[in-house]
């Protein structure tokens, strides 16, 4: 008796387990089905039929491949028979046709059963997600094509201004000065001569800016961070010498990395003659250049003693276009630019430790070599 009790509890409770399975197949938002090895849907959820717009009959009547869009149906079969081969299908997207005509993107999850011949599968509706991909795509595509045009624009307007740029400063030549008695005049004309002098140089500065940032050949190597150095340091070395500006090297704890070559000799071209351009009155211009490993991550470090920052009230315009923060004549804002975009571009960082008086110390986090 103890027995047969509790057999009939056990098909009770197996009986109202396959309801609740029963249940949950019809209610969920997902599509469920079952799918044979001859290729007909043998059992599907209400969400397929209310996606797809057939009824179940209509449904279970044509082959799966009839309601794929006509485009996927070639790998819809060829994921069908990798099924058919035992092999699970995860994360596989495909489109399907409904009957009135729209096009709906599922993203399927299939487990075939070889002792029943059939797949069981579960399927997404990923329709939203692929059109907002889609017209995120289609933006990008025309915010680049307007941000070509612009650099083109930029690109033009900066050679075409510097030949009447050209043309002034050729002027200014051929005046002789000493045939004007003016006073007034004279000074006059040497502010014109001097800010023109100012405008061709920017000019030129500008178009060196939207070269490199034109720039495609971004060839990565190992350098030789010594190696490097000395090629820049030879090239100013007149500089360092009038200066009489001492540097310091230490290249002890990583003596390579993997970066682009032009692109580091002008991140130090640009630090190393900003250290001496901007040192305090009166001081000797020094200079520290050390190398470390922090967390896995090449760093070099280049620290002065010069007139620093106000981070407070740069903060984040210290590395951008044409921004001046001092009076010095040298000054066109390109060179921390130019630092910058080289070591972003290529995936690393920069920052600014800094104070009015006390120097500055740039950080550079060259990227991780993959």
């Amino acid at each position: 008796m103890i027995m047969t009790k509790n057999r009939e509890t056990d098909l009770v409770y197996n009986y109202d387990v396959f309801n609740n399975f029963e249940h949950f197949f019809d209610v969920s938002q997902d599509l469920f089905c079952i799918v044979g090895y001859d290729g007909y849907f043998k059992k599907i959820n209400s969400a397929v039929s209310n996606l797809l717009e057939y009824t179940t009959e209509e449904l279970l009547a044509e082959p799966v491949n009839h309601f794929v869009y006509s485009t996927d149906k070639e790998k819809t079969s060829l994921a069908r028979k990798n099924l058919r081969d035992r092999v699970p299908l995860f994360s596989f997207e495909n489109r399907y046709q409904t009957k009135s005509g729209r096009i709906v993107w599922l993203l399927w999850t299939s487990i075939p059963v070889e002792d029943e011949k059939l797949i069981y599968a579960v399927a997404k509706n990923i329709t939203d997600k692929k059109e907002l991909e889609q017209e995120r795509k289609i933006h990008l595509k025309r915010l680049t094509e307007i941000n070509n045009e612009f650099k083109q624009l930029s690109y033009a307007t900066a050679h075409d201004l510097r030949s009447p740029v050209n043309n002034m400063l050729s002027v200014f030549e051929l005046l002789e000065p000493e045939s004007i008695k003016n006073e007034e005049t004279l000074e006059l004309l040497s502010i014109l001569k001097s800010t023109t002098h100012t405008l061709k140089e920017n000019l030129d500065e500008y178009i060196r800016v939207l070269n490199y940032k034109n720039q495609t050949d971004n060839q990565l190597e190992e350098i030789d961070l010594n190696n490097s150095l000395d090629e820049v340091l030879i090239s100013i070395n007149s500089l360092i010498h009038n200066s009489e500006t001492k540097i310091n090297v230490d290249f002890s704890a990583v003596d390579k990395v993997y970066f682009n070559k032009s692109y580091l000799k002008s991140i130090f071209l640009n630090l190393i003659t900003n250290a001496i351009k901007y040192v305090k009155p009166n001081t000797t211009p020094s200079i520290s250049i050390r190398s470390r490993k922090q967390n896995n991550t090449i760093q070099l470090i280049i620290s002065d003693n010069g007139i620093g920052f106000d981070l407070e009230k740069v903060k984040d315009k210290v590395f951008g276009l044409f921004q001046k923060f001092n009076e010095h004549i040298d000054s066109n804002g390109i060179g921390l630019y130019l630092v910058h975009n080289h070591i972003t571009a290529l995936g690393g960082q920069i920052t600014l430790d800094s104070e009015v008086n006390k120097g500055s110390k740039f950080t550079i986090s060259f990227p991780q070599r993959l």
